[in-house]
């Protein structure tokens, strides 16, 4: 508009401008040019030139102004919800993750979830949320712009929504298979997330083996498999555009074609300048469509993403709370087995158990690996769900019971430490609401823990690393027994803690596990016999079931199993 008002001002001769009748239709858009030349000639006729001049340079600043505003504005509508949009997703998928049974993740790689909450989450941000914008815009023009056309000429605009589906077609069924290349691209990423952290896991281990050359062409073909899905992705995805603009231009040539056949043949009821005016109009769809297409295309990236990252999110849960659970908060009398069944993706793993705990006994769980000793002790708090019988805590089902507050009985010491990378203080207060220094120190004092950890230049705010790296194996397992100690439980469950240890460190961790044991409910996985001696029974677990029980003499007497495991031991 500015180039026929700024003519206006400079040129020498003149020109008269009457004033053009405005009304709503197409000869009307068409005077609008005119009609704006009319007024700015009546104002340099009653101000003079240097006030009209000075009245477009305003209007350059205003209208630059509101646009870059309004710009701006949109620009403050959308991150905070792209960016809310993506915390709500995190913080829904590590809550989700909290929550999954242990189970769960015997199916997964963990550089593969670690993937899904990372790149997966990335691309959502990248290829949904950050074309947000277009999706919302382009549509509204396109929409804009048909409206136009229909009313300069519903005819050629028949034709035209004849030919756009067909387009939208052809882009679409290209599209699908971006959306399958996604997928690849995102699995191969985990499966390269997931060698990186077993590399760095067990690097000591590959060193020792000379295993560098396996992992590398393990890491290096996983490398080369992603950067080759990825190229084709970038391929079809940078086609879009060019695609787009060239079924436009195929489309107008159509139109053009097909119209001017029309209004040739005076057919169309149309005029020649009228189908110019729509001609130019519909070259103003071609841009929105390539951005849309653009749009369309990032977001089939972006939902393969989405599918991944909802898998986890709509994950079952099978280890629940009752609608109406009931709260324990102290264990009274014992905890019963009684005909329970357990089984695993179908495949048995316990077989009618029944069994009896009472309180303030020790009961030990022995047997081969792949007995079920882990499995019968993880049904205790829940880790896991009957698939038959049922568990009872003072007569009780234990599905009766919040998770929270049945696992708030209990302390778990497990056979290797799993601790986080924060002060020794924190790791002994983990789960442990309030906790006092002295508190916590008494609790490392029954651990044996008390004189290593006061021997560290900052004592309880010494940092342990990653899973406690700067610990030795019998200072973290000594940890991980004060945490059980500060968090005081009525029932213990012990997987063997002192399986792995030299024979300094066990008699340490050993004495603190007794420490710990006194005047509680303990159910102790047994690998190292000679820790169960004193128990009150021990349970002899095979293939599932139970094949003996009694107290250590008395199986020793009966000659059976567990006789067996203890001279193969005593003979080691």
């Amino acid at each position: 508009m500015l180039s026929p008002i700024l003519k206006l001002l400079f040129t020498d001769k003149k020109e008269e401008v009457v004033k053009p009748a405005m009304s709503f239709s197409i000869e009307g858009l068409k005077n609008l040019v005119d009609y704006f030349k009319y007024h700015y000639n009546e104002l340099i006729a009653q101000k003079g030139a240097v006030y009209a001049l000075g009245t477009v340079c305003v209007i350059i600043i205003v209208s630059i102004f509101f646009k870059n505003l309004f710009t701006y504005l949109s620009y403050r509508v959308l991150a905070p919800m792209r960016n809310y949009v993506m915390t709500k997703l995190r913080s829904d998928l590590y809550a989700k993750i909290l929550e999954l049974p242990i189970g769960f993740f015997t199916e997964q790689k963990k550089g593969d979830i670690i993937s899904r909450m990372s790149n997966d989450a990335n691309e959502i941000e990248w290829s949904v949320m950050s074309t947000l914008e277009g999706l919302i815009r382009d549509p509204l023009n396109i929409l804009i712009i048909l409206g136009v056309l229909v009313y300069i000429s519903p005819l050629l605009s028949l034709f035209l929504l004849v030919l756009l589906p067909l387009t939208g077609f052809l882009i679409g069924r290209m599209s699908r298979s971006l959306k399958k290349q996604s997928t690849a691209s995102a699995e191969e990423l985990g499966s390269l997330m997931s060698i990186l952290d077993e590399t760095l896991g067990g690097l000591r281990v590959i060193k020792a083996f000379n295993a560098e050359t396996i992992l590398r062409t393990r890491f290096f073909t996983t490398n080369n498999n992603l950067n080759h899905i990825r190229n084709k992705m970038n391929f079809r995805r940078d086609l879009a555009s060019p695609m787009s603009e060239f079924m436009g231009v195929m489309v107008l040539s159509c139109i053009l074609w097909f119209g001017g056949k029309l209004v040739l043949g005076h057919e169309a009821g149309l005029k020649g300048d009228s189908f110019i005016s729509y001609i130019l109009i519909f070259t103003q769809i071609i841009n929105p469509a390539k951005s849309l297409s653009t749009a369309f295309y990032n977001s089939q990236r972006g939902s393969a993403a989405i599918k991944r990252i909802e898998e986890i999110l709509q994950a079952p849960l099978t280890v629940t709370d009752l609608p109406n659970a009931a709260t324990i908060s102290e264990f009274k009398h014992q905890i019963e087995f009684k005909n329970v069944s357990f089984s695993y993706d179908e495949v048995p793993i316990l077989k009618n158990i029944n069994l009896t705990v009472e309180k303030g006994k020790t009961i030990a769980l022995v047997g081969s690996s792949g007995a079920g000793k882990s499995s019968l002790a993880d049904l205790i708090p829940r880790f896991h769900d009957v698939s038959g019988g049922e568990i009872l805590i003072d007569g009780s089902n234990i599905k009766s019971f919040s998770l929270n507050s049945i696992r708030n009985l209990m302390g778990i010491v497990t056979q290797e430490p799993i601790l986080f990378n924060d002060t020794i203080a924190n790791n002994i207060s983990l789960g442990t609401e309030v906790a006092s220094m002295e508190s916590i120190e008494h609790a490392a004092k029954v651990a044996n823990a008390l004189e290593f950890i006061r021997k560290k230049e900052d004592g309880f705010d010494t940092n342990i690393g990653d899973r406690g790296s700067k610990l030795s194996g019998g200072e973290r397992q000594r940890v991980t027994i004060a945490r059980a100690v500060l968090k005081n439980p009525p029932i213990l469950i012990l997987d063997e803690a002192t399986s792995s240890l030299d024979t300094e460190s066990e008699r340490l961790v050993q004495d603190a596990i007794n420490n710990m044991m006194q005047n509680r409910t303990s159910i102790v996985i047994a690998h190292r016999l000679s820790t169960i001696r004193h128990a009150d029974e021990i349970i002899v677990l095979q293939k599932g079931e139970i094949a003996e029980r009694g107290t250590h003499d008395s199986l020793l007497a009966q000659g059976g199993i567990y006789k067996k495991l203890v001279d193969m031991q005593e003979f080691k």
